[in-house]
């Protein structure tokens, strides 16, 4: 199946109360186990590449991976770019087959923001794809780049109405008490603003920093409109973990493709368990049909 837009992906998530599980892919092999992961369980998700890995790789390697391991597949893959800042890597993403990309001008004033966000909005509507944007500063770290926790501003839900009133976004990220990496201490978030700017905007929202926070916390944000779920620390304690583990478990195994198997593995079992845990399984089907 072709890679499809998140837009509808996001709509119907929202529209039947589940969230669809967003992963940073680190090369190849993770996004192998991201399709299949979706595939065993008949589910939707997005795999969502970092302006790191763009620059590591290419927009042209990327792409065309995505396009080998989705040929075969039944089940709806996004490839979205997360925290595009580079209008220039935004505008190459898009032209090389991205079929979503985050515009992330949140350390701009919301003048600015909209500015920018708007432009790209009117390059993903010609491409027939959706964008998400994001207003108030998510805290911690993403992308080598440190958002202090006095620096990280909540969102303001007049302007997250405001914004989304202007512009077609198939995802809105909101700055609500999460933040980015791993959680020192129990996060505080902020459910009624969480509430407040679903009910001011009707737009799906994505939850930024997931690794590390409860079930508990998972559901409820689901529940009040969060229909996209980043993970991205715990994939990266996974890839790296499952190599020393295995070697642990094989210290005379010198056979490089045992331990990419072992890493799949592990990090396949990651992506199953969080997108049942998000609602997402069982629903490849029902997608497809809303988006035909």
């Amino acid at each position: 199946m072709p890679l499809v837009s998140i837009t509808p992906v996001l709509r119907h998530a929202l529209e039947n109360g589940y969230a669809v599980a967003a992963f940073n892919p680190v090369d190849y092999n993770s996004m192998s186990a991201m399709v299949a992961a979706a595939d065993s369980v008949r589910a939707p998700v997005i795999v969502q590449t970092s302006a790191k890995t763009i620059r590591r790789y290419g927009h042209e390697t990327l792409a065309g991976w995505m396009r080998d391991l989705t040929a075969d597949t039944d089940s709806p893959v996004v490839l979205h770019l997360d925290h595009g800042k580079d209008m220039d890597m935004i505008r190459k993403c898009i032209d090389t087959g991205w079929t979503s990309v985050m515009i992330d001008a949140s350390d701009r004033p919301f003048a600015e923001n909209l500015q920018r966000t708007r432009q790209v909005n009117d390059w993903a509507n010609a491409a027939g794809i959706g964008i998400e944007a994001e207003i108030g500063e998510i805290g911690g770290v993403e992308e080598d780049i440190v958002v202090e926790a006095e620096d990280a501003g909540l969102t303001d839900p007049a302007e997250a109405e405001e914004f989304c009133q202007k512009l077609e976004l198939a995802a809105f990220a909101g700055a609500i008490g999460t933040a980015h990496g791993q959680y020192r201490g129990t996060p505080e978030v902020r459910f009624d603003l969480i509430e407040e700017i679903n009910r001011r905007t009707g737009v799906p929202m994505a939850l930024h920093g997931g690794t590390g926070l409860s079930d508990e916390i998972f559901q409820r944000a689901i529940k009040l409109g969060c229909a996209k779920i980043n993970i991205s620390t715990a994939l990266k304690h996974v890839y790296i973990d499952s190599f020393l583990d295995h070697r642990q478990a094989n210290p005379d195994d010198y056979e490089p493709l045992s331990y990419i198997n072992a890493q799949f593995d592990a990090l396949k079992a990651l992506f199953v368990q969080k997108i049942e845990q998000f609602g997402g399984a069982g629903k490849a089907e029902l997608v497809m049909q809303e988006a035909a």
